[in-house]
């Protein structure tokens, strides 16, 4: 069985990264969790209003929303015991970064889905 992530901020616009992100790991063979509360379904997977609602265990959490947004999101992402979180450009601040660290996180500034040998615009807009 292949690796568990979730994206936290997942989208049905193709034309954000947030939807790149379920594509790209999707082809790339993980199990993807999209996470977004306004969202029953993108690209044809279940969406979870929560990293706590999600049905198992993940290896990464990837995330592409404003930090602003990110920073209530901490705990439950602290909880799930991620390997690895990401933070994609746009989505980190100085705050962030420390708050994750003090929850036990230690996060990646970079482009997940470069991160897996892929890139975003690999995966076209419409």
């Amino acid at each position: 069985m292949g690796k568990a992530i979730a994206i936290v901020g997942a989208s049905t616009d193709r034309t954000k990264y947030g939807n790149k992100a379920v594509r790209a790991f999707r082809d790339g063979g993980w199990t993807v969790y999209p996470v977004n509360p306004k969202e029953s379904e993108i690209e044809g997977l279940q969406c979870y209003p929560s990293v706590a609602a999600l049905p198992g265990p993940v290896d990464r959490v990837s995330m592409y929303v404003p930090a602003r947004v990110g920073m209530r999101m901490l705990d439950d992402i602290a909880a799930a015991r991620p390997a690895e979180f990401f933070l994609n450009p746009g989505s980190e601040s100085p705050a962030l970064v420390e708050q994750a660290r003090t929850k036990g996180l230690e996060p990646v500034q970079a482009c997940s889905i470069v991160n897996i040998g892929l890139r975003p615009d690999m995966y076209p807009d419409e």
